[in-house]
């Protein structure tokens, strides 16, 4: 193979490869080359007839991508509701799943908001290199996921009722051979509603194999007083024991923030969220702001966004890896062990077979307090 296909930016426009550009939709849910939007509407053949899968039911798995390699999907664009009659925690109730080549447990197992940085059940914008959400709700993934014989994507609907309309394009392309060195796309969600006192958090563990750690989200609602952020992130690395090999100085610092965010006006702390390309804090809020009732207030505790993205400083692995982060914070008599609630995605490459995932909790207990 004379050419690297994970070279794509700018200055590779100019490069030509054997690669075949492919996309999946409702309309040509395999990507076969010259039968894009075939289907009809009122307005006639190829106008807009399918664009997207209509009434997933509740206990549904929706198909969204089942196509043989080798190839690489370059980009995913999926757009759903947030809400229906029933309750708004649809993006937590939707779960997406990706598997390689014949693997029957998954790489990629989280719930959809989660996966795209939209803790909580809501959605927000997100302007990162490898994910971009965009108004209102367009969910974008950048992520190279290579594949040498197959590629599958599902989305199952935990919701209690159906979702009316699921909009999704998966890009990708199709290569005669991948590079030997190519590792697999992995995520996986993790959540703790009340974390252990003077017990680290853990993002991702049992991972086996040589690989690289490339990102965290975290959605971290506060159920604690005064500031949360003083817990260092670790991770563990090729049989580490005690203590780990890398330790940060912080939660805000892992996520390239300082003294907690924050400004001061008119004697009060406020808090800024930001988004760059591979760190960002793009979600802040202690109010629910869908549901209005007339019998109860719309505070619920602090929820907090972030993203951090090892892309120019992957974290490498040969052996196994394991990360964690401490629940520490600070008050004017010092530190102090926190109990929160904790939510993360940890995303990473790596070689399979790659250990089986914990069994993902149930719906109920993934939504947010």
């Amino acid at each position: 193979m004379n050419f690297n296909p994970f070279m794509n930016g700018l200055s590779s426009l100019p490069l030509m490869n054997n690669g075949r550009t492919r996309a999946i939709t409702a309309e040509n849910p395999h990507g076969e080359k010259g039968k894009g939007g075939m289907a009809a509407s009122h307005l006639g053949p190829s106008r807009k007839g399918s664009p997207c899968l209509r009434n997933v039911k509740s206990g549904d798995t929706a198909l969204l991508c089942d196509v043989e390699g080798p190839g690489v999907i370059q980009h995913i664009w999926i757009t759903v509701t947030d809400k229906t009659e029933t309750d708004v925690f649809v993006l937590r109730d939707l779960v997406i799943r990706m598997y390689w080549d014949d693997e029957k447990e998954p790489s990629v197992e989280s719930p959809l908001g989660d996966f795209f940085c939209n803790g909580f059940a809501r959605g927000c914008t997100v302007n990162s290199l490898p994910i971009v959400v965009n108004p209102t709700r367009g969910f974008n993934c950048y992520f190279p996921m290579p594949f040498n014989k197959k590629a599958k994507i599902t989305i199952e609907n935990q919701h209690e009722e159906s979702i009316p309309a699921l909009f999704f394009q998966i890009d990708y392309c199709l290569y005669d051979e991948l590079p030997e060195n190519t590792a697999y796309f992995h995520a996986q969600w993790n959540r703790q509603k009340i974390t252990n006192i003077a017990e680290d958090y853990v993002i991702v563990d049992n991972i086996k194999g040589k690989g690289q750690y490339v990102g965290t989200y975290l959605a971290l609602a506060t159920l604690e007083r005064y500031w949360w952020g003083e817990g260092e992130v670790k991770m563990y690395i090729d049989g580490d024991g005690e203590y780990p090999t890398i330790c940060g100085t912080g939660t805000e610092d892992y996520f390239g923030g300082a003294w907690s965010f924050a400004n001061q006006q008119n004697g009060k702390t406020i808090e800024n969220t930001y988004c760059t390309p591979y760190m960002g804090y793009p979600y802040y809020s202690k109010n629910d702001e869908i549901v209005h009732n007339l019998y109860h207030n719309d505070d619920v505790p602090p929820m907090r966004g972030f993203y951090r993205w090892h892309i120019l400083d992957p974290i490498r692995f040969n052996e196994d890896l394991k990360v964690t982060v401490q629940q520490i914070g600070v008050c004017k008599k010092g530190l102090f062990e926190r109990q929160d609630d904790v939510a993360t995605v940890a995303y990473w490459y790596q070689t399979e077979p790659h250990n089986t995932f914990k069994p993902l909790i149930k719906r109920e207990e993934r939504w947010p307090r």
